[in-house]
């Protein structure tokens, strides 16, 4: 029983993960106002260290770049959910906690905040919350992750 029960843990995961994603690009691929205001405190911030456009929509880590990875970890972790490209959902997990840790950081660190929309720190709270799930998800798909490491090792390191 509790093993059906844990077969069903990374389908839930998936899914919220690249529910929480995916609903967030309509504000980011649409220039909304509120990520318009929150790219648009992390440019300024950025600027003070002469790091100006960083976070413009045309910079380095822009809405569109930051929207664009959120939609490659969604698509990773939904064909994951097909049992033979569970690679996948590893993958996608850790495009996820990378850009989580970012949004974490961010928040935490710059003049952003926990609650640069006045939403309750609802923003904030959803990036921990990803970020729990998809460190989650890597602990579940360990074997996963360690057969993609075995991959790029072999590609990466010369034989001898």
């Amino acid at each position: 029983m509790l093993s059906r029960v844990k077969s069903f843990v990374p389908v839930g995961i998936a899914l919220f993960t690249s529910a929480i994603f995916l609903d967030s690009l309509r504000y980011k691929f649409t220039n909304h106002p509120n990520t318009q205001e929150i790219f648009g405190r992390l440019d300024g911030w950025a600027a003070s260290f002469g790091a100006e456009g960083l976070f413009a929509q045309t910079g380095l880590f822009s809405q569109y770049t930051i929207g664009t990875a959120e939609l490659i970890a969604s698509s990773l972790l939904l064909i994951g959910l097909l049992p033979q490209s569970r690679r996948l959902q590893a993958l996608g997990s850790a495009v996820a906690v990378a850009v989580m840790t970012g949004a974490i950081s961010f928040h935490l660190f710059t003049p952003l905040g926990i609650d640069p929309n006045n939403d309750g720190g609802g923003l904030f709270v959803a990036a921990v919350i990803v970020w729990t799930l998809s460190v989650t998800m890597l602990i579940l798909r360990r074997k996963e992750v360690a057969a993609i490491a075995q991959g790029v090792a072999k590609v990466l390191v010369p034989a001898r």
